[in-house]
């Protein structure tokens, strides 16, 4: 079967025949109806070495741990699940026995120094390819919701809705305000996440018009970037400051940016993995206001996500690429040149009938 590997540091993955896998006790193995491309493969492929990263990412094995498909063959031991049916894989794996295990947070796993990967498609073969093998535990069901445009959700919908979810004890109430900083695919995301589970005024600001467009398609109230932007932000919330404020960038001015329109008693959580350092201090920081970040997410809020998914609160904004052109799709990501996320589609006419035959199922009788 055909594979994206990553082979060496510093290297661009390439598309290889491999061999097709075979589901270990207590695993499934999945046919891939969907491979999300995330940023993170490209840090991976373009910014680690043995250096900087641990031996649980060390090469070669199969990219993607943004995955969804259907079960194609179950191992020795696995229960209860039915061949064809479509479920979203859950990447994190962790030991499975410590207490951050126990919780379902694999991406806390205390032990995760002396496991052998961290992720499928992060140190273990993951999606990029026509077949994968998946721990039963870690699936998701996606019932008759589309496979394909949900593979995002197993981590650009997870690690938004991780980050709101610890942070709605500062969204309750009437009269709050969220904002969003960078409405690429995760951010898109957020915006309806907050929609969906809060009463909170969504406030949104990004420098791409049609990524502001679309936001605000989606109930936010956009704020476009320069010169007094901050000012216009605060404006919003009648001078007191965002309660909560979710910056999927991470770079030094959006920190920043995030600092100066916080309110009192408000939380920034720092999504963007893209490592700007930002200064603090007694007096400009305003009294009890959080600054922390975060990393994925639970199966347990995966499960909660996909239900939201489900029952048509979130609709995930994806271009296709067969397996084919997957390489073209990373090139895309790394050039910036797409809007929401990128998915390869290794069964493109499989998932084409699917994905006709789940939008058949929804329509209203006699139409």
């Amino acid at each position: 079967m055909k594979a994206v590997r990553f082979t060496e540091w510093k290297t661009k993955p390439s598309l290889r025949e491999v061999p097709r896998p075979k589901p270990a006790p207590g695993e499934v193995l999945l046919k891939v109806a969907g491979a999300g491309a995330c940023h993170s493969d490209v840090a991976v492929y373009e910014q680690f070495d043995e250096t900087t990263a641990g031996p649980q990412l060390a090469p070669e094995y199969t990219l993607g741990h943004e995955t969804a498909g259907w079960i194609e063959e179950v191992g020795e031991g696995v229960l209860g699940l039915t061949k064809g049916d479509a479920y979203l894989v859950y990447g994190p794996i962790g030991c499975g026995h410590c207490a951050a295990c126990s919780r379902g947070q694999d991406t806390y796993c205390e032990n995760a120094a002396k496991t052998p990967f961290l992720a499928s498609g992060l140190g273990k073969d993951g999606g990029m390819a026509e077949y994968m093998t998946v721990p039963a535990r870690n699936l998701v069901p996606l019932g008759d919701a589309d496979p394909v445009a949900a593979a995002p959700l197993a981590d650009a919908g997870l690690t938004p809705y991780h980050a709101i979810k610890l942070a709605l004890h500062k969204l309750q109430g009437g009269g709050k305000t969220a904002l969003v900083i960078g409405l690429g695919g995760l951010g898109q995301i957020a915006v309806q996440i907050l929609k969906a589970t809060t009463a909170a005024t969504v406030i949104a600001t990004d420098m791409k018009p049609e990524a502001m467009a679309l936001a605000a398609s989606r109930g936010a109230v956009t704020v476009e970037g320069g010169e007094g932007q901050a000012d216009r932000i605060r404006e919003l919330t009648e001078g007191r400051g965002v309660d909560a404020v979710f910056d999927f960038v991470g770079l030094t001015p959006t920190i920043q940016l995030a600092q100066k329109v916080v309110g009192k008693q408000g939380r920034i959580t720092v999504v963007g993995i893209a490592g700007g350092p930002v200064s603090w201090d007694f007096y400009s920081n305003p009294y009890e206001a959080e600054l922390t970040n975060t990393y994925w997410g639970t199966i347990e809020e995966l499960h909660e996500l996909a239900a939201l998914y489900r029952a048509g609160h979130i609709e995930v904004d994806v271009t296709r690429f067969s397996l084919d052109d997957a390489l073209l799709a990373y090139e895309h990501l790394e050039n910036g040149t797409l809007l929401g996320r990128a998915v390869v589609v290794p069964h493109l006419d499989d998932a084409t009938t699917a994905s006709l035959q789940a939008l058949a199922d929804r329509m209203p009788a006699g139409v």
